[in-house]
């Protein structure tokens, strides 16, 4: 399994307590996190995903979440990607959605994106510090709305997921149609749209 943008290894973690051998990339330093979180469990390389190290049809999965809409053409990152999936193999991204809510962070992100690492790292922990707020009756649901923050359960995984959506020069919005969409103009088959919006998966066809 390949792993697009694998950060510290988050979702490579689980990949591989399952039994997958899973190589992981990413642009950033976060490849340092990433070894040393998973040390033999996965490969891991620095590397950019419009120029992948691999030969094409190396992997019976590549899956990528909540990074593609990150680079400037999350469809030509999708392009970029499909080559790598071996015939009868899978395809899976899951990226953000086109939201009312995505509004007011669009807002904000005229000015986070211009803040340093760690200014926005504690900023990001003041507004985690809100959440339970926004569970309240009443007061949550726009408070959720002027203030968008992550709502993982977790803490610190609240703190890191309000980072990202602060911190990247690029975040497109995509709708389910869209990204189908992508998927069939590559050619994939058996193409599923997963509970997670905007999470799709399709099967390369084997070929003729």
């Amino acid at each position: 399994m390949l792993d697009v943008g694998v950060g510290s290894g988050r979702f490579a973690e689980i990949a591989a307590d399952h039994g997958a051998r899973v190589v992981g990339i990413d642009l950033s330093r976060a490849v340092d996190a990433a070894a040393e979180n998973l040390g033999d469990r996965a490969l891991i390389a620095q590397a950019d995903l419009f120029r992948p190290p691999f030969a094409d049809g190396t992997f019976d999965v590549v899956y990528s979440i909540g990074v593609l809409h990150h680079t400037p053409s999350t469809a030509s990152a999708v392009r970029a990607l499909a080559p790598l999936v071996k015939p009868g193999g899978t395809l899976a991204i899951l990226v953000y959605r086109q939201a009312a809510w995505y509004r007011m962070a669009d807002l904000y992100r005229h000015l986070t994106t211009r803040l340093s690492d760690r200014s926005l790292y504690r900023l990001s922990g003041i507004l985690a510090s809100l959440y339970p707020l926004q569970q309240l009756p009443v007061v949550g649901r726009p408070l959720r709305f002027l203030l968008p923050v992550s709502s993982q359960a977790d803490r610190e995984w609240r703190v890191l997921d309000t980072f990202d959506w602060y911190a990247p020069r690029y975040q497109w919005k995509h709708t389910k149609s869209e990204v189908v969409g992508w998927f069939r103009d590559l050619g994939f088959e058996s193409i599923e749209v997963l509970d997670f919006p905007v999470a799709v998966r399709g099967r390369r066809p084997l070929d003729k």
